[in-house]
């Protein structure tokens, strides 16, 4: 991207939005000052802003989005604000200048385009009312030399040539004093009270801005390794962390400079090769009779080499400590990761002891132990849906048990069918399950069962009865914890559940199971 030109000293912020004569678009919007571009640009992010506002924005260094931050959209770095990655947006200009636009002072009937607005009309206006710098009066524009001249009681010029104070104590000399040339003195003077937008700190002299911008924890700066390549632009209250978290990223950017460095200093270094003798390092020169202004001149640029070879291991020595020492950090962040997983093991076991307890207290809750089960079945719309749907396709009821030390058992319902009932019936089942007592029990279960769909109105109740078939595995001693599901697919049309069912009531139905315990 190019970078926008700063040379606008004259740059306004954008124009009111109610000079525009149709509804504004949010693509002419400024995202500073909220009102139409004057002089788009177009941040990396995509959001536009005037060039007054950017530069203001960007004054004191790169900053971040809010715009981003807004719409959730947030990511470093391309919604940092830097006048090095944004450009000019021309084909917004065009199309900005081209709006319908109308004057706002009351009795100018001018229209045009913003174009034409800007460029014959603003700041031109025979209507429009200012301020006099003196007094403070309102006048219309075209009255201001008459009312300069003869009305205005505060205008005095004072050729003094004293040395004044402005109101926010920096001394200057003054040749010509009157109401407004503050005004302008303070957009350079160095006591002018300014105010961080990061950290929120308010009166800070301009001459100790720049000063604090760099102290600043809020402010955002470019990592000190920008040079050889890291992008990261960051708080710097958190300079610390970033140095620590990628020492590693710093050592690769640096690496590429260390070599270079390094084959520069054996190339100059490969012009002559030393010679032991006697103990005394000698060097002997690539051949006789080079000239000694060669030499002195290899010798300077070998030492200047040297000492950039020094500094660049000077650094990878301050780098390897930080290693060391992360090392050592990360070393006590893994024993402590160890100890956490250790206790959330500890806690997985008690959520998994206590999960099977309430299980248990379930089961028990409705748990009966003389082979008849009474099993209440709510909120049956949402089940049957979640049926149809497939999320659910069958439910099991709570366990009963024949007996204390009996038969464990329970049922297993289909609201919307299964096998031959799929999509027409309700499929009732019932199913052995594995119990305590199993070993003390006759196998196979040859009682018989009978399954009651229940009219609640206590006169015609749905009923299916069946005798086990002793040579099929799901009436064998369970093997798993529980057997394979028998018994009626056809068990009720779900025809006799619609309109004033008195089968279902309050969104509701009970289904009755009886063990016959004859012979046990």
């Amino acid at each position: 991207m190019a970078r926008i030109s700063l040379d606008c000293p004259n740059s306004l912020p954008g124009i009111p939005l109610s000079v525009l004569s149709v509804p504004m678009e949010n693509k002419y919007k400024c995202q500073q000052c909220l009102q139409v571009l004057r002089k788009p640009v177009q941040a990396q992010c995509g959001h536009r802003f005037c060039v007054h506002c950017f530069k203001q924005l960007t004054s004191c260094g790169p900053k971040p989005c809010e715009a981003c931050r807004q719409e959730e959209i947030y990511e470093e770095p391309f919604s940092i604000l830097n006048s090095n990655e944004a450009f000019p947006d021309n084909a917004a200009g065009r199309e900005i200048a081209s709006l319908p636009a109308r004057c706002l002072n009351q009795g100018c009937d001018w229209t045009g385009s913003i174009k034409e607005y800007e460029a014959q009309h603003e700041d031109r206006c025979e209507f429009e009312r200012i301020q006099c710098e003196a007094c403070e009066t309102s006048i219309l524009r075209t009255e201001k030399d008459r009312h300069n001249e003869r009305e205005c009681e505060r205008l005095k010029i004072i050729e003094c040539k004293t040395v004044v104070v402005c109101p926010h104590g920096h001394k200057i000399i003054c040749f010509l004093l009157l109401h407004g040339v503050f005004q302008a003195h303070d957009e350079i003077c160095l006591k002018f009270p300014l105010q961080c937008k990061d950290c929120g700190k308010k009166k800070i002299p301009r001459e100790k801005f720049t000063d604090h911008s760099k102290l600043c924890a809020k402010s955002k700066s470019a990592c000190p390794f920008s040079d050889v390549g890291c992008k990261y632009v960051i708080e710097n209250g958190k300079l610390g962390d970033h140095e620590h978290s990628s020492t590693m990223e710093h050592l690769r950017l640096l690496l590429p400079m260390v070599l270079s460095m390094s084959r520069t200093h054996a190339d100059a270094s490969g012009q002559g090769e030393w010679q032991e003798d006697s103990g005394l390092g000698l060097y002997r020169a690539p051949e006789e009779g080079v000239a000694m202004v060669t030499g002195a001149a290899a010798s300077m640029q070998s030492v200047d080499v040297e000492k950039k070879v020094n500094a660049l291991e000077n650094i990878v020595c301050v780098l390897n400590r930080e290693v060391e020492r992360n090392s050592v950090t990360l070393e006590a962040f893994s024993h402590q990761h160890r100890l956490d997983q250790e206790k959330i093991e500890n806690l997985s076991n008690k959520d998994l002891q206590l999960s099977e307890t309430e299980q248990l207290l379930r089961e028990l809750q409705f748990c009966t132990y003389d082979g008849i089960f009474v099993w209440k079945v709510s909120d049956f719309s949402r089940r049957r849906q979640d049926a149809v749907a497939g999320r659910t396709p069958a439910m099991f009821s709570p366990a009963f048990y024949s007996s204390k030390y009996g038969y464990k058992m329970c049922l297993r319902l289909y609201l919307n069918g299964d096998g031959t009932g799929r999509g027409t019936h309700l499929s009732l089942f019932f199913v052995v399950m594995r119990g305590k007592c199993d070993a003390l029990l006759k196998w196979p279960f040859s009682q018989k069962v009978t399954l009651m769909l229940l009219d609640q109105n206590n006169r015609e109740h749905i009923i299916d009865a069946f005798r086990p078939d002793v040579t099929s595995t799901s009436f064998q001693r369970p093997i798993s914890e529980m057997n394979i599901a028998s018994g009626c697919p056809l068990f009720c049309p779900l025809a006799k559940l619609a309109g004033k069912s008195p089968y279902l009531r309050d969104d509701t139905i009970f289904i009755k199971a009886i063990v016959d315990l004859t012979g046990l």
